[in-house]
């Protein structure tokens, strides 16, 4: 069903899919995010495919999932900033956990959403783990060229408000502060599940590889032979993500 989240006096728009027998009772609860739009006017239709993977992952995985558009993206109020999209996920989080009674909350996300669920889990210790596919390990390629990932984020729609952003250098400034790779070793021992394919060339393999290396050997990396960057569309990962939802719901509490 959709809902709708707020964060920082913002509607975000959301879905809400509940499974018709939880694997458990009451059920886990899990955030599911996305990444960030690459088609010029893309974030219009970003995430449109989510609720569709949310259905899926309640009917076959026995679990509340609520997935939603970041600020700027869909039918979400706001515009784009790292740490604002951050404080939106934190936002989802508190809406799982105070409207549903879910048996915790984990995280999943792809690319932008991946890495910004390891930085949310990193901060906040009611996360009870996250999966994270095709994720980059910092955001160091826009922080060299802010002007231009600021043009990017008008050509694609996430920013529509022309005096947007009012503080250009923390706009900035969070581009280098956000970075998964220097607090993902705070996950462990709390599960993490970091998937990648082996031909993406948006975010390169390695950085699934320098993840797991940071994490100190507490993470789990499964690579998809010949997948690209658009993991949730290969039946592959979406099995796997099952299977870990599964492993999660049987090891409880």
């Amino acid at each position: 069903m959709d809902t709708t989240i707020i964060s920082g006096g913002l509607r975000l728009a959301a879905h809400l899919s509940r499974p018709a027998t939880p694997v458990t009772e009451p059920p886990p609860g899990l955030v599911l995010c996305h990444g960030f739009p690459s088609d010029p006017g893309g974030a219009a239709a970003l995430a449109q495919t989510y609720p569709e993977l949310a259905d899926h992952l309640a009917a076959d995985g026995g679990w509340v999932v609520l997935t939603f558009n970041f600020r700027g993206a869909g039918e979400s109020e706001g515009d784009f900033s790292l740490g604002d999209w951050l404080d939106d996920l934190r936002a989802a989080v508190d809406h799982l956990l105070d409207t549903e009674s879910v048996s915790g909350v984990w995280l999943a996300g792809s690319s932008t959403g991946g890495a910004l669920a390891i930085c949310e889990a990193a901060e906040d210790e009611r996360v009870r783990g996250v999966a994270c596919l095709a994720a980059p390990a910092t955001f160091s390629g826009w922080a060299d060229d802010p002007q231009g990932l600021l043009a990017h984020s008008r050509d694609v729609g996430v920013i529509t408000d022309p005096d947007h952003p009012r503080d250009p250098e923390r706009w900035t400034r969070e581009l280098v502060e956000i970075e998964p790779i220097s607090v993902v070793a705070k996950i462990p021992p709390r599960p993490l599940l970091i998937v990648h394919g082996s031909d993406d060339e948006t975010v390169p393999l390695e950085a699934g590889r320098l993840l797991v290396e940071a994490a100190g050997g507490g993470a789990e990396l499964r690579v998809v032979s010949q997948a690209g960057h658009r993991l949730r569309h290969d039946p592959r990962v979406v099995a796997i993500l099952l299977g870990w939802l599964e492993q999660m719901a049987a090891e409880g509490p």
